[in-house]
């Protein structure tokens, strides 16, 4: 009998443990998916680092409350799934959230940002940020601006002498 409990208490350990090791943590009800569609989602997270669990809603319980995520027990009813991220923090959110585009029957209930409990619409903003690389593209992008608009202005300055001198 203690032989069960201790795996419990491991269990519980462990999900504990993925929760405040993830940048972003995001819980989701998977009722009415087809394991076709499960091994879909699954393949798509893994892609990105993402891990993808089912656990007993009274063990991740146990879990928040302990790493003081216990505002998080109010969506951790029916069959749940929560996919952890440890790099990405945009990317478990963009994932479910253009899966459940596609299939109605995944709903999205809640999560974790960064340590604090994040609200279905805070997961919602965060699935349409771009991801990491595209963050950085926007970025060089603003810092070339100045450079490329002065360029310009050398050049019709150029341009407007020459034919001044032809």
């Amino acid at each position: 009998m203690s032989n069960v409990l201790e795996q419990k208490k491991q269990i519980v350990q462990e999900i504990a443990d993925k929760f405040t090791e993830s940048q972003t943590s995001v819980v989701v009800d998977y009722r009415g998916l087809d394991v076709s569609q499960v091994t879909e989602l699954r393949k798509q997270l893994r892609e990105e680092g993402i891990e993808f669990h089912v656990y007993k809603n009274t063990m991740t319980r146990r879990a928040t409350e302990s790493v003081e995520l216990g505002e998080l027990n109010e969506v951790l009813v029916g069959p749940t799934a929560i996919a952890f991220s440890k790099d990405d923090v945009v990317a478990p959110a963009r994932i479910l959230n253009n899966f459940a585009k596609e299939n109605e029957e995944l709903e999205i209930k809640g999560g974790v940002i960064e340590g604090k409990v994040a609200s279905l619409e805070q997961i919602k903003e965060l699935a349409d940020l771009p991801n990491h690389e595209g963050m950085v593209s926007m970025l060089l992008s603003v810092l070339q601006a100045p450079i490329r608009n002065f360029a310009y202005a050398v050049k019709s300055v150029a341009d407007q002498k020459e034919e001044q001198g032809a």
